[in-house]
C-alpha cells in the first residue's frame, strides 16, 4: 500500500504533471501537422473517385491547415519556455512530410496523373517535377538546420518549403479541376521546379518572426492582419494565389534593389553579427 502523501507533496506532483505537459504540447502540435500532411495525400488518393475537385480542394486545404499548425507550434514553445532539441528534431520531420511528399504527391496526382494515359510523357514529366520539388524542399531543411545562428534571424535562406507547398495549395483550391490540356501540365510542372530552385536558392525571404513591441509597430501589424483577413474574406481561393505570388515577387525585388544599393530595408547581416539581431 502507498504511503499517504501530504497537501505538499500532491502539490508538488501537480507541479511536475503540469511542467511535463507542458512541454509535451508544442510535439502535441506538431503531430497535428503530420496528421494534416498524411490526410492530404489520403485525399490525394481519394481522388480516383467520381469526384475528383471535391478530394484535391480537401487535399489542399489540408496543407494550408498543416502550414498553421507549423506555425503554431513553435510559437507555443517560445511562448511556453519549452523549446527542445527533440521538438526541433520533430518539427524538421514533419515538414518533410506535410510540405515536402503530401505536395509532391498532391501536384502529381493533381496534374499529371490523368493526362498521362493519353501522353505518358506527360507522366515522366509530372514524375520529375514532383520529385525536384520534394528534393529541394529536403536539401532546404537540411541548410536551415545547420544554419540557425549563423544567418540574420529577420530573413529566410530561400522560399520556406511550408510557402513552398502554399503555392502548390493556393493553385489547387483556385483551380481545383486537373489541367486539361498539355500546355497546362507543362505550365503546373514549371512551376513545381521554379518553387524547388527558389527554396534552395540564397535568395532572402522575410521571415516576420521578429515582433517589436512599440505600440506603433503593433499597431501596423494588426492593421495588416485585419486587411489580409478582409481580402481573404473577399476574394477566398484567389487571395492565396495572389499573397504567395506577392510576397515571392516583392521579395525578389527587395534582393534586387539591395545589390542596387537600395536600403529602405536593411540588408541582412551573417556570421557572428547575427545573433544581435
Amino acid at each position: 500500500m502507498s504511503p499517504r502523501l501530504s497537501p505538499e507533496e500532491r502539490r508538488e506532483r501537480r507541479r511536475r504533471a503540469m511542467q511535463r505537459s507542458k512541454f509535451a504540447l508544442p510535439s502535441g502540435i506538431t503531430l497535428l501537422s503530420v496528421f494534416c500532411g498524411f490526410s492530404s495525400v489520403v485525399m490525394s488518393l481519394n481522388a480516383a473517385s467520381d469526384h475528383p475537385e471535391y478530394y484535391f480542394r480537401m487535399a489542399a486545404l489540408f496543407l494550408v491547415l498543416a502550414g498553421f499548425f507549423d506555425g503554431m507550434d513553435g510559437r507555443v514553445a517560445r511562448m511556453t519556455n519549452t523549446a527542445t532539441e527533440f521538438g526541433v528534431q520533430l518539427d524538421s520531420l514533419a515538414d518533410v512530410v506535410s510540405f515536402g511528399m503530401a505536395p509532391a504527391i498532391l501536384a502529381y496526382r493533381y496534374g499529371f496523373f490523368q493526362l498521362g494515359f493519353n501522353d505518358p510523357q506527360i507522366r515522366y514529366v509530372g514524375w520529375a517535377a514532383s520529385f525536384f520539388f520534394i528534393a529541394c524542399g529536403a536539401l532546404r531543411l537540411a541548410r536551415f538546420n545547420v544554419q540557425v545562428g549563423s544567418v540574420d534571424s529577420r530573413f529566410f535562406v530561400g522560399t520556406p518549403i511550408p510557402v513552398g507547398a502554399a503555392c502548390i495549395a493556393s493553385v489547387i483550391l483556385c483551380w481545383p479541376a486537373s489541367p486539361q490540356t498539355a500546355t497546362h501540365a507543362y505550365l503546373f510542372a514549371g512551376e513545381l521546379f521554379l518553387v524547388g530552385l527558389l527554396m534552395v536558392s540564397t535568395i532572402r525571404f522575410p521571415s516576420f518572426k521578429k515582433k517589436s513591441t512599440s505600440p506603433r509597430a503593433m499597431t501596423r501589424t494588426l492593421a495588416m492582419v485585419a486587411l489580409l483577413l478582409s481580402l481573404l474574406i473577399i476574394y477566398r481561393e484567389r487571395f492565396l494565389v495572389g499573397f504567395f505570388a506577392a510576397y515571392i515577387l516583392s521579395s525578389l525585388l527587395m534582393n534586387l534593389g539591395w545589390k542596387l544599393g537600395w536600403r529602405g530595408v536593411a540588408p541582412p547581416v551573417d556570421g557572428d553579427e547575427a545573433t544581435v539581431h
